[in-house]
């Protein structure tokens, strides 16, 4: 799929945006261009990658028209992973997460429709879904703006992938606890009823470029990803680190924070279906030439939400997915 390809990765110096890298570079692209503002993590990112012949960096802010359509020239592939991601940030500061989270994704849309981009990629979350928080209206006014590309042009195609959380990018709660755990010996959280998706950084990126392959453009195609309980995260890394002092603080919710997430609503499962074994797949609400009849004869689902206090995984089961992860 990206040999002798052109990529562009927007955020591309964050934990998704490395391993995206990692596993791009093993196929053999003959570009991939990270696309990111800050200077130092571009510097260790390239001494990460042993100065890999194929990967080059370009200073930039994808509120910056421009500078994102320069980057974009003769780019078959864009992945837009560029963000302002954590919530109280987005609640406290929401012009600057309209600017980065909005007006960006408008920017890498005119760029990749000005440059012919074969691929455009939006990387979403389950925030989207139902939003409570500023965050998640932006990303959901994101997947509008990317579904709503494909009706501009003929010759890109314009994908949404919605995920849950990440084990171990940055800010992941992982990280969070073990550092508590360290630095206060205690773990703190905000609700003891809080459940979150979770999913490996490496299986995300394997869903990724799976769904990248198979659509046709203006879908969402949500990853299907185990739940888990807040509370039975920290125990289990509370059980592993062999101390007996560490405690568990309930905090209480911070501005914008549900107890449980969605990955799919009641009302966008009416134009949803079951597609293969990894996800489900929302189907753009405008019309789209040839994408409900590419669909037709997949089992819809009706009526149904998929909800992070559903199928919660054990503490074993957890423990695996750490152990898998390499946190453990």
């Amino acid at each position: 799929m990206f040999e002798n390809r052109k990529i562009l990765i927007t955020g591309g110096t964050g934990s998704w945006g490395q391993e995206l890298t990692r596993q791009i570079l093993k196929k053999n692209p003959s570009e991939v261009r990270i696309f990111s503002r800050n200077e130092s993590s571009q510097v260790e990112m390239k001494q990460m990658f042993n100065e890999h012949p194929a990967l080059f960096f370009i200073l930039g802010d994808v509120r910056d028209q421009k500078a994102l359509s320069d980057a974009c020239k003769g780019v078959d592939y864009i992945f837009h992973l560029a963000a302002l991601k954590h919530v109280p940030v987005c609640e406290y500061q929401p012009y600057e997460a309209l600017k980065t989270n909005v007006t960006g994704t408008r920017n890498v849309i005119e760029a990749a429709l000005v440059n012919q981009v074969e691929n455009v990629i939006y990387i979403s979350t389950d925030k989207a879904a139902n939003p409570a928080n500023f965050y998640g209206f932006t990303k959901a006014i994101g997947e509008k703006l990317f579904i709503h590309a494909n009706t501009l042009s003929s010759r890109s195609k314009f994908i949404c992938i919605r995920s849950g959380n990440v084990l171990g990018t940055n800010g992941s709660v992982i990280h969070v606890f073990k550092d508590q755990m360290e630095r206060k010996g205690k773990i703190e959280i905000t609700d003891r009823r809080m459940t979150r998706f979770f999913l490996t950084i490496e299986d995300a990126v394997e869903l990724l470029f799976r769904a990248t392959e198979e659509s046709i453009g203006g879908e969402i195609f949500v990853m299907k990803m185990p739940a888990i309980r807040i509370i039975d995260l920290a125990h289990v890394l509370i059980e592993h680190s062999g101390s007996e002092n560490i405690n568990i603080e309930e905090k209480g919710l911070r501005p914008g924070e549900k107890i449980h997430e969605l990955l799919l609503t009641e009302f966008e499962s009416n134009h949803t279906v079951v597609y293969k074994d990894h996800y489900y797949i929302i189907l753009p609400p405008i019309e789209i030439e040839g994408v409900r009849e590419h669909y037709k004869h997949f089992p819809a689902m009706s009526g149904e939400i998929y909800h992070s206090n559903y199928n919660l995984m054990s503490k074993l089961e957890i423990k695996r997915m750490l152990e898998k992860g390499g946190f453990l």
